[in-house]
């Protein structure tokens, strides 16, 4: 294992929403042992912060790891070690609160805003058009314009600069219910949506690290008010909103390793909907722990 840019705690890269409440938990109460850095901006931040040596590990959405590492050359720069939320992810659909736009039916060709190239957001804009017959050999289906985060994404839809884009639903809930973005319609990723990567997989460190995380999701379930008070004051929810998306979470049981299986269906999508051109690509290049048998491969 290579220690050079290893410090004494791990960096854990996170986007700062509700599905980081059981890595809270594990820091506060199971005395998880690493320097939790947010990122806003979503996985595709934390592919670049792996790349520069800025995190070890990152917990982000399943389809940008994926199609991450469908798009590097020779030795991979992280790979997939757990299993964090496995329940699919629901992408709403937003436009700016008085943009004539009025359904999904509108939006083949138009402005799509991203966070950034690579991320969540991005890669979902294929599956969208996959799914609604768009995609045509030799051409995007979208304009794809860089927005950073998602106050850049909401921005961006009022002033025009985009004409809609995709976010997690009860993330967006609050603005639709402001009035600050009008939603426009919905999309679940075809995969259970939340993995864990690491730089080094080999890294001694880690499995106490996913220890404390079943401790953390443990805890999460059986307080689910201490889980409501937590996201309702510290992040962007209302109470009400968190309730609600504690019934249709599900976290891992156990997030040691992946279920290969799983990133198959993802890469086999993802190449369908031209984000992974090369043919080759497969899941074990990609995988360090088998969630079947969780021995390093």
């Amino acid at each position: 294992m290579s220690t050079s840019h290893s410090p004494l705690q791990l960096r854990i890269g996170f986007v700062p929403e509700h599905f980081s409440t059981p890595l809270h938990f594990a820091q506060k109460h199971y005395a998880l042992s690493a320097t939790l850095l947010p990122f806003p901006s979503g996985t595709g931040a934390m592919i670049q912060a792996l790349k520069s040596y800025e995190i070890d590990v990152g917990i982000g959405l399943t389809e940008g790891w994926v199609a991450g590492l469908g798009k590097q050359q020779g030795k991979p720069l992280y790979k997939i070690i757990g299993t964090y939320v496995e329940s699919p992810l629901c992408w709403a659909l937003s436009t700016g609160a008085r943009r004539n736009i009025g359904g999904v039916a509108q939006l083949k060709g138009r402005k799509i805003g991203v966070s950034r190239i690579g991320s969540g957001s991005y890669v979902m804009g294929f599956v969208l058009a996959d799914q609604n017959g768009w995609l045509e050999k030799g051409s995007r289906p979208f304009e794809n314009v860089v927005l950073d985060d998602f106050k850049g994404l909401r921005d961006g839809v009022n002033e025009g600069k985009a004409d809609f884009f995709m976010w997690e639903h009860f993330t967006s809930k609050r603005y639709y219910d402001s009035g600050e973005i009008k939603r426009i319609g919905e999309i679940y990723t075809p995969w259970s949506s939340w993995k864990i990567v690491a730089r080094e997989p080999d890294d001694q460190r880690l499995q106490d690290m996913l220890d404390k995380i079943n401790n953390g999701i443990k805890h999460f379930k059986a307080n689910p008010e201490e889980a409501i008070d937590y996201i309702s004051t510290n992040l962007d929810y209302s109470a009400e909103d968190a309730r609600e998306w504690m019934k249709t979470v599900r976290f891992a049981e156990d997030v040691n390793g992946v279920d290969a299986g799983i990133i198959d269906k993802t890469i086999e999508i993802l190449k369908k909907a031209g984000v992974i051109e090369d043919a080759s690509v497969k899941s074990g290049r990609m995988i360090a722990i088998k969630r079947q048998s969780r021995e390093p491969i």
